[in-house]
């Protein structure tokens, strides 16, 4: 009986060991946000930011909440197209002056003229799930993180890299994608947020919660709200646990989901 007992303590060991390696990655060299955390942020990107009436909208009720004195500062806007990667969007047409996000609407929802210029100072990017590991695409994602983020500090922004996750059925796709887009980060000195790694970190604690649409692909709600504390976590350097926005989700799920985005985020930025 003590020896069956051994072997299973032996085998959960080894389990444990093996799930740790399987995200071992090149690590990231820009690992905060700070001290001038953006407020103000682009997303570009597709569908898996839109989702769930997209993430950038819950991230600004995030940090409001977690910031109600200045909340009027904090501002996300999407700019997306279904099933595209970088290459598909005309980066300096997006941040041309005085275009996206130069007026936005308040809580009484009454049109505020933002002041003219520069409208964001962080512009978050993600390419298409699976283009920075395909093998006809991944060259065209390492080509436009450059060309874009190039784009991106001649507009006097910061440039930010969004790491997609894993399809449901796929899970061996993270550890690829965390090392595309780290090494992409490290290249062109970018901040990279790494949500994959956050889904990667729910599914072995809570296999039985559903980070999916029915596509296995797409987020569902609980997989847009990781993604918003993921977000929260890595551009405001605050943590999301208790944080009071909650999306609509029981506080069982709320709770999980923010402090796995914590944990994963103090982990891969080496804090």
């Amino acid at each position: 009986m003590m020896r069956l007992f051994a072997r299973v303590m032996l085998a959960m060991c080894l389990a444990v060991a093996a799930g740790f390696n399987a995200q071992a990655q090149t690590r990231p060299k820009v690992t905060t946000s700070g001290p001038d955390f953006p407020k103000a942020a682009l997303f570009v990107g597709n569908s898996f930011f839109y989702y769930n009436n997209g993430m950038p909208g819950h991230l600004s009720f995030m940090e409001r909440a977690a910031d109600p004195e200045n909340k009027l500062a904090y501002r996300n806007t999407m700019a997306t197209i279904g099933g595209s990667g970088l290459d598909w969007h005309d980066m300096d047409n997006l941040l041309r002056p005085n275009g996206i996000g130069a007026y936005s609407f308040d809580e009484q929802n009454n049109v505020v003229f933002n002041k003219p210029g520069r409208q964001f100072e962080a512009v978050v990017m993600m390419d298409c799930s699976q283009c920075p590991i395909h093998p006809q695409l991944k060259d065209a994602f390492a080509t436009f993180a450059k060309k874009d983020s190039e784009i991106v500090r001649a507009h006097g922004m910061r440039p930010v890299l969004f790491m997609s996750w894993a399809y449901a059925d796929k899970p061996e796709m993270t550890e690829a994608l965390a090392e595309a887009y780290t090494t992409a980060g490290n290249a062109n000195d970018a901040l990279v947020i790494p949500a994959g790694l956050a889904f990667a970190r729910v599914r072995k604690l809570q296999p039985e919660l559903n980070l999916y649409a029915p596509d296995k692909r797409h987020p569902s709600p609980a997989g847009t709200y990781l993604a918003t504390c993921v977000t929260f976590a890595a551009l405001t350097g605050r943590s999301p646990v208790g944080n009071t926005y909650t999306m609509g989700l029981d506080a069982l799920t709320v709770e999980l989901l923010q402090k796995a985005a914590w944990g994963t985020v103090q982990e891969y930025y080496g804090r």
